[in-house]
């Protein structure tokens, strides 16, 4: 009874997670003016250079991070991990259909800021689940393991890099991309740190092994 009420627990986070993240992407492509995440101006040089399509170069990246981070931490992706590859597009493709198209330069700003923060939140609540961090965040803990470093430090880092290769490859770069550098890093610490403990209270566990 236990195990199934931790794991009913665990899904909902998870899932309520990836829903946050896809709301937050979209508000982000919503308020598109002030630029895109590292990992879209990365995604869009590589259409620029070799064409395929956008949405095709981050599937092509979330296979090459999990193989890296797979190799790196020494076990096989969790079953989540491709449920976030799937769900997060779902999501993201259905709060773009039903958010409205804004204009006045304050909205869109409205529509940036928030959609920021519930990326970087979302991501603190289904990482906190521990059933399977997405390639990206995967390459994120990966870092963390292996520098022992903070996740603040290990994701500003690697979005860091990622602009600049997206920059160099032609990808577009605007003041939100470096708002998302630096911002994300932060708000996913503060978000998984609540999180953990939060979920930790809904199950009635004393102690979860997390990574």
């Amino acid at each position: 009874m236990y195990v199934k009420k931790a794991n009913r627990w665990r899904w909902l986070f998870f899932f309520t997670g990836l829903l946050v993240i896809g709301l937050g992407i979209a508000l982000t492509v919503k308020g598109q003016r002030f630029g895109v995440g590292s990992w879209d101006v990365l995604h869009i040089g590589l259409f620029n250079h070799f064409g395929l399509s956008i949405g095709l170069w981050s599937d092509i990246a979330g296979v090459l991070i999990i193989t890296v981070s797979s190799i790196g931490m020494r076990q096989f992706p969790k079953i989540g991990t491709f449920f976030n590859m799937i769900f997060v597009g779902l999501f993201l493709d259905f709060f773009n259909w039903l958010l409205p198209d804004v204009h006045l330069i304050s909205l869109q700003f409205m529509d940036f800021f928030l959609g920021v923060v519930l990326i970087a939140v979302g991501g603190g609540i289904y990482i906190s689940a521990n059933l399977g961090a997405g390639p990206r965040d995967s390459l994120m803990l990966l870092a963390v393991e292996k520098f022992h470093c903070s996740i603040t430090v290990a994701r500003t880092i690697m979005e860091i890099v990622v602009a600049f290769a997206g920059y160099l490859l032609g990808g577009p770069v605007g003041i939100g991309t470096i708002i998302m550098v630096f911002a994300l890093g932060p708000i996913v610490q503060i978000s998984l740190s609540f999180c953990r403990k939060l979920l930790k209270k809904c199950i009635g566990e004393k102690q979860v092994t997390f990574f």
